[in-house]
């Protein structure tokens, strides 16, 4: 039985979002638990501790396995809400700048603004002091891993591909 065209349109759509938040949230997890590494950490799972702490507080940082599966679905969810607003918003942003890295790009900085001056100050995750050096690998971070793959992958849909 053939769906009609309306509904197939609409799951592909759905498809691009998850497909793109996925994709994105895969990527920033894995330069997150990363960059934990890197920087002394031994227990990658602190990660979803810390983004969980963003609801349930302090005691997520101590926190067992249901932490880190809270962490992860709060990590996810954000991942997919930034990817489906991108796709609402890219017909218009396509309007003023034609190219999908360079839009990405941006939508990377503007994820790190939304993220870090509102969204972490309004949760209840500790707050960390403010290092320019962090902040800027971070924001490069988003760029490359979050926005970079969601205007890709939401670019390539709008075209048809």
């Amino acid at each position: 039985m053939n769906q009609p065209a309306s509904s197939s349109a609409v799951n592909k759509s759905v498809r691009t979002i998850i497909y793109a938040g996925l994709v994105a949230g895969l990527l920033d997890a894995v330069a997150a638990m990363t960059m934990l590494i890197i920087r002394g950490g031994k227990d990658p799972a602190a990660v979803w501790r810390y983004v969980a702490s963003g609801v349930f507080g302090k005691e997520a940082l101590t926190g067992g396995t249901d932490m880190v599966a809270w962490g992860l679905a709060f990590h996810f969810f954000i991942a997919l809400s930034f990817a489906a607003f991108f796709f609402l918003i890219y017909p218009q942003l396509h309007r003023y700048i034609s190219r999908p890295v360079a839009i990405g790009l941006l939508y990377g900085i503007l994820i790190w603004l939304v993220m870090n001056r509102i969204v972490l100050p309004l949760s209840k995750a500790p707050a960390q002091p403010f290092d320019p050096a962090r902040a800027a690998i971070g924001m490069v971070i988003i760029m490359v891993m979050v926005g970079l793959p969601i205007s890709l992958i939401v670019s390539r849909h709008y075209s048809g591909r």
